[in-house]
């Protein structure tokens, strides 16, 4: 693993050095399309994450999304990549290329946008990282694909299901697509079934009151049950 020193996040100074894993765009998206769930972490604070990030490997998880709403993000990532070298760290609610460029820079593997963000999607090409641009509807989903997202995140998920997925990949089969919101172990294997190429979990696998209480072993039960509910959805 090699060194490179991309200088400070934040005050434009040369004086922070991230390692930047040799992991390649086809490796972060077949390690991702793998595992087939995508734990997304929403948090008050920053306090605790990387001990959350543990023990979602240790429940099988190990691709992992920090969101932009969690204060310190970008420094958080920063350390977390450092830390734990081999999780598939990314960033998510990315709403600029400014944002997007800090988090690649952090060591993000992967870039998450709630919406259509060309610009978003402009910085993520240029730096090979994989991008999941937000879409709901057919249109939107054709779009994110044709402006070059590597996988369309369908959000939120929760309202139409794994109905909604089966029905857009009938005309749509060439686009992978990464339903997020209201995905769960009792649902995932049907999403997945349906026709996903991976998923996002939230709340339903990282949890506020287990966060906050830093209950990990409660965490690495519910990755094991994910993981567990992949397993047995059989879908390769």
């Amino acid at each position: 693993m090699a060194a490179r020193n991309v200088g400070s996040l934040h005050s434009g100074k040369a004086h922070a050095t991230v390692l930047i894993s040799p992991m390649k765009k086809d490796d972060v998206m077949a390690k991702i399309k793998s595992e087939k769930v995508v734990a997304l972490i929403r948090a008050d604070n920053p306090d605790g994450l990387l001990d959350c990030a543990k023990a979602l490997a240790d429940g099988g998880l190990t691709s992992i999304e920090l969101t932009m709403t969690t204060p310190g993000a970008i420094r958080m990532l920063e350390k977390a990549t450092t830390e734990l070298p081999n999780f598939i760290f990314g960033l998510g609610t990315v709403l600029d290329a400014e944002t997007a460029r800090m988090g690649i820079l952090a060591g993000a593997r992967f870039l998450v946008t709630p919406a259509l963000r060309p610009d978003v999607i402009t910085m993520a090409r240029r730096y090979s990282i994989p991008i999941f641009c937000g879409a709901l509807t057919p249109t939107e989903i054709v779009n994110a694909w044709e402006a070059g997202a590597d996988a369309v995140k369908i959000f939120p998920a929760e309202f139409f299901g794994p109905a909604y997925i089966k029905s857009v990949k009938a005309p749509l089969p060439h686009i992978d697509m990464v339903p997020t919101g209201g995905v769960s172990p009792e649902n995932v294997g049907e999403f997945l079934k349906a026709g996903a190429t991976a998923t996002a979990a939230g709340s339903s696998l990282v949890d506020a009151k287990s966060l906050k209480e830093k209950n990990w072993a409660a965490i690495t039960g519910k990755a094991q049950a994910f993981v567990a509910a992949v397993k047995a959805a059989a879908v390769k």
